[in-house]
């Protein structure tokens, strides 16, 4: 770390004083040692090595140099943190006039891309036939995520007159209170009507308007999916761990590489409220419907059944 240095010797003394008056961990004083030693490497380029010298001109120099090294947004967001710690135990002592590592930010992180399913690893998937009425109930939840794109409170919070098995149409209440109303499509029809049927079985369901129930006849919960779904995963042998957004995200990649037509996956995703959308986008609901029976793969809405 440059052990002669001025600032060197600080950064050493506030490590030690972490480790007898803070009880810092071993885990957290080597993550701390490792920051601060880039921070006086990439500061002697610069011919500073004194603590007292350093300003939030140095530091953004320091954050800019490491970045143009690779390290990446969180890194240097820990970088931070750990000279914000370092300066702060200067200032409180006296030794500083003002923390220079305080308003320096680092560059954010470029956004993980969502993990989604193949078309194949999604017929793997849905292709099941169900033996439980538990597997009746969790196949239609699969097939309309996929179908529709909802996201997993969405789907939780349907009740029964939300389905229009007719039109093959759902409205959902999003974030906000925001409702749309998007297509459903052939598969996820019948399952949903194999699912409606077998809802019948379970009497305690009748009091309740939830589309998806339990056996006690209570509301599906948010959780409740998320294990289901886990456990369809791993039961299918999916190389990832299968939750709910991933069937959402699914179906935006498959109608979006099918279609090109980026607007309409914005609809039926509800990241606008449809209605409004179609307003200033000119977009009527017929042309967003033939998107949709021609770029999803598993849609082929259903049409007027006397074309059947």
């Amino acid at each position: 770390m440059g052990a002669g240095t001025r600032l060197a010797r600080d950064i050493g003394s506030w490590l030690d004083y972490l480790e007898a008056t803070r009880r810092a961990s071993p885990h957290t004083l080597a993550a701390y040692r490792r920051d601060l030693a880039l921070l006086v490497s990439v500061l002697a380029e610069r011919g500073i090595d004194d603590t007292v010298r350093i300003d939030a001109h140095a530091i953004r120099h320091a954050v800019s140099a490491l970045h143009r090294r690779g390290l990446g947004g969180r890194s240097l967001q820990r970088f931070l943190s750990a000279c914000r710690g370092f300066f702060n135990h200067f200032v409180s002592l006296g030794q500083l006039g003002a923390n220079p590592a305080l308003g320096v930010s680092a560059p954010k992180s470029p956004r993980k891309l969502p993990t989604t399913l193949d078309v194949d690893q999604a017929a793997q998937l849905l292709d099941l036939e169900p033996a439980s009425w538990e597997e009746v109930r969790d196949k239609a939840m699969m097939e309309l995520f996929y179908s529709s794109g909802l996201r997993l409170a969405e789907l939780c919070g349907l009740d029964g007159p939300d389905l229009d098995l007719a039109g093959a149409l759902v409205t959902v209440t999003g974030k906000g209170a925001k409702t749309r109303t998007v297509p459903v499509g052939k598969l996820a029809i019948a399952a949903l009507e194999h699912w409606l049927e077998r809802r019948l079985d379970c009497a305690r369901a009748m009091h309740t308007p939830a589309l998806f129930v339990t056996s006690r006849g209570t509301r599906i919960s948010v959780r409740a999916v998320q294990k289901r779904l886990a456990q369809h995963g791993r039961e299918r042998q999916l190389a990832q761990r299968l939750h709910p957004h991933m069937l959402r995200h699914s179906f935006a990649s498959h109608v979006l590489e099918s279609s090109g037509d980026l607007r309409s996956v914005q609809e039926m995703l509800g990241h606008a409220n449809l209605s409004t959308t179609q307003i200033y986008t000119h977009l009527d609901f017929q042309h967003l419907a033939r998107v949709y029976d021609a770029a999803h793969p598993r849609a082929a809405r259903k049409r007027n059944r006397d074309e059947d």
